[in-house]
């Protein structure tokens, strides 16, 4: 059996993965990979929010936060929906909060792991 058949559950791993699944699985992990955006993504989890509020909640600049939501929109992790004159950010589904919620369930199992030792 091999590894990813016994992480898979409910039958949710990729059946088949080229050159191009493996291309923009890597893009996704370079755009996670950056503390802001990873932390834009977690208030993001929670509902959709302007620049403004996020940009109190990360200590960053609107134009900063900003920067950093239109690569995460590009990489297809965020939508963005105009709401009067504010634009509302908002991931796209649910697997890319449960992306994150992993990301740091990592952190804390590699944390215990430390501590256990």
């Amino acid at each position: 059996m091999r590894a990813h058949d016994e992480m898979a559950s409910a039958g949710d791993w990729p059946e088949h993965i080229d050159g191009n699944h493996r291309a923009k699985a890597a893009e996704v992990l370079r755009q996670l990979a950056d503390p802001t955006r990873l932390h834009l993504l977690w208030l993001l989890a929670d509902g959709p929010l302007d620049v403004s509020s996020l940009a109190s909640q990360v200590d960053a600049s609107r134009s900063s936060v900003s920067q950093h939501l239109s690569r995460l929109r590009l990489t297809g992790l965020v939508q963005a929906d105009r709401d009067g004159r504010h634009m509302l950010y908002r991931l796209t589904n649910e697997h890319v909060r449960l992306l994150v919620a992993e990301a740091y369930r990592i952190v804390d199992h590699l944390r215990e792991l430390s501590h256990q030792r």
